[in-house]
């Protein structure tokens, strides 16, 4: 983790004191079962929760850690000596160190995932807003870069919306996905605890049980949730590499706010970067590159190994901290995305109705003309605006053989935007719903 893209939100999930302090609630939960079930004491179950209010000493834990070389034993430890070693000597009973380690690890995810959630609420939030502000300004669409035909900047906004939105479901399934837990004993086969115990935890814990478990959960589970969290980082770069080339000066349809006192150069005055976008173009690799190491991690020696241990320490806290950051940053970039619509109608403009190509091809061959011969025509004309900065509708009423074909207000009418912009309100409807 790094500081400079962190939310302290979500780093708390991450802190040790909030891993020591959920081991505790599965370690004291799990003395109640084994109360309830007659195995151990009342008394002494009830003892384990008279550190509920205490501070486990994050340092005192790592200096127990440097004699035992065991997280889990080192913790336990420190537990005895805020409850009384006679008290605690049942704390533990019949579970092994994966069913504390890995029931937290989900605890942990599934209330990352709950920050998320929320992170992408308010980026749809912003991203609906812009839609409808601007569902009727026009501008030019691109393929490969290059003039395609109009559309709006509202369907901009609408295509992510509707791709973010995809996003928060497909978070919502993996968030249900992660969040079981296991208190199962050595190898998961409940030979030293009572099936009732792992459920008993898992309900106060607010996860449901590992349906079968080995030693470890399986982390199948763990790669979806990563998987999930790397599909969410490629959207967020989607709609930052449509800004930043928006705001590229030979376009500037959009640019990111530029505030009072901000600088964009060290060297040169003039310049506005998009700063921020691409911060989440290199932030949205970062979270990627979180997915292959988790998708290594389901495959695992027989019941247990804890090659995955190391990887998980590195890429739970990273992948959603970055994230959590970054789709707060894109909500605040697209809450103040500056839009020029003049700049998108002139950037249509450039080439002097060329965009509308398709509508006469379309029209010579209803018209009768061949598709190849009509292709040929239309392309004949449009060359001379690439090549010459010629007019395309000048041209084609200039051109005896598209006239013969077409009359002149039959050709104007092509030239009508309105055409293009005609079923806007249906695809709003299936994105937004019935408004």
């Amino acid at each position: 983790m790094i500081p400079r893209y962190a939310r302290p939100e979500m780093t708390d999930i991450w802190e040790p004191a909030t891993k020591f302090r959920i081991w505790y609630e599965i370690e004291a939960h799990a003395c109640d079962a084994q109360a309830e079930l007659g195995v151990i004491p009342k008394e002494n179950a009830e003892a384990v929760w008279t550190a509920k209010d205490a501070v486990f000493d994050v340092a005192r834990i790592d200096e127990i850690e440097a004699v035992t070389k065991h997280d889990v034993i080192a913790f336990l430890t420190h537990l005895a000596e805020h409850v009384g070693a006679d008290q605690a000597r049942f704390v533990h009973q019949g579970m092994t160190s994966s069913d504390v380690l890995d029931t937290c690890l989900n605890v942990q995810l599934m209330r990352a995932a709950d920050l998320l959630i929320a992170d992408m609420d308010k980026l749809l939030a912003a991203l609906k807003r812009r839609a409808f502000e601007h569902k009727d300004t026009v501008r030019i669409g691109r393929s490969h870069g290059i003039h395609a035909e109009p559309t709006t900047m509202g369907l901009t906004f609408a295509r992510f919306y509707a791709e973010m939105e995809r996003g928060r479901r497909r978070l919502l399934a993996a968030r249900e996905e992660i969040a079981t837990g296991a208190i199962s004993g050595a190898v998961g086969t409940f030979a030293n605890i009572d099936p009732a115990v792992e459920e008993h935890v898992c309900r106060q814990m607010g996860l449901k049980p590992e349906t079968i478990s080995t030693q470890v959960i399986p982390r199948d589970r763990h790669a979806m949730f990563f998987a999930t969290l790397g599909v969410i980082a490629s959207s967020m770069e989607n709609i930052a590499i449509e800004i930043r080339h928006m705001q590229r000066t030979e376009v500037l349809e959009a640019e990111e706010f530029f505030s009072k006192g901000q600088k964009g150069s060290s060297a040169m005055p003039h310049k506005r970067n998009p700063v921020l976008t691409e911060n989440l173009t290199g932030l949205a690799r970062l979270v990627r590159m979180t997915v292959v190491p988790a998708m290594e991690n389901v495959a695992l020696w027989h019941e247990r190994d804890i090659s995955h241990s190391s990887v998980e320490r590195g890429i739970a806290p990273d992948a959603t901290v970055t994230l959590d950051f970054a789709l707060n940053r894109l909500a605040g970039v697209i809450d103040k995305l500056v839009i020029y619509p003049e700049n998108m109608l002139a950037n249509m403009n450039k080439f002097k109705g060329l965009v509308m190509s398709q509508r006469v091809l379309l029209a010579l061959t209803q018209a009768g003309v061949s598709r190849e011969d009509a292709y040929r025509l239309v392309q004949r004309n449009a060359m001379k605006v690439w090549e010459q900065g010629k007019d395309f509708k000048e041209e084609l009423l200039a051109d005896a053989e598209v006239t013969a074909a077409l009359s002149p207000a039959e050709i104007e009418e092509k030239f009508d935007l309105g055409y293009h912009t005609k079923h806007v309100d249906t695809i709003f409807a299936r994105v937004f719903g019935a408004e």
